[in-house]
């Protein structure tokens, strides 16, 4: 009978601290759970961006804002010791200014602008096949503050450290831009809980 009662007490006790192991656990962002492919074919796993400062932007190598590189690499450089991350998602729907393969684009990106930070493989933004993780971005229903479809390239989406989305910046905008960097610094300067 002893057996039995110590043997119930121990499985209540590991129950309980699995509870509050999971518990004391930080929640994965919504935004942050994707997985996508990098240019050179290996998975990003979004959430290991968890705690940190996420830019989101749909890029082009064909396009009169492609030299908004120059800028969002300049904000990799200044920021990304503090926690920021760029992510770079090329996409193709907006007048085809996208053509090239992964290889091509990585290519492109590293000999004109010298691109460093985080680039998914080519995808879908806009449209029928879109890709999950713009589907997130740009739902109503989970993302009702800066939802809409992409209009162009270079849309940039602001994740703050807990995985909200904080702002949504339209492709004219300069990532350089003064509000840019000024809703940049301010997330940076919250602590991750």
């Amino acid at each position: 009978m002893r057996t039995l009662v110590g043997g119930l007490l121990a499985a209540v006790v590991l129950v309980a601290t699995t509870a509050t192991a999971r518990a004391e656990q930080p929640k994965k962002a919504p935004v942050l759970n994707f997985k996508m492919k990098s240019l050179d074919g290996k998975e990003i796993d979004l959430s290991k961006y968890q705690g940190k400062v996420v830019m989101i932007v749909n890029v082009a190598s064909e396009c009169g804002l492609t030299k908004q590189y120059k800028g969002l690499q300049k904000l990799n450089d200044k920021y990304a010791k503090d926690g920021l991350v760029i992510v770079g998602v090329p996409a193709n729907e907006f007048n085809k200014q996208e053509p090239g393969t992964d290889k091509e684009i990585a290519a492109f990106c590293k000999a004109e602008y010298g691109v460093t930070f985080p680039m998914t493989s080519k995808v879908v933004v806009k449209g029928p096949g879109i890709t999950p993780l713009y589907q997130y971005l740009t739902s109503k229903d989970t993302n009702p503050k800066f939802s809409g479809p992409i209009g162009w390239n270079f849309t940039k989406f602001l994740i703050a450290r807990d995985g909200t989305i904080v702002k949504r910046f339209e492709p004219r905008v300069d990532p350089l831009a003064g509000d840019v960097v000024k809703a940049i610094e301010a997330e940076l300067k919250k602590k991750a809980s």
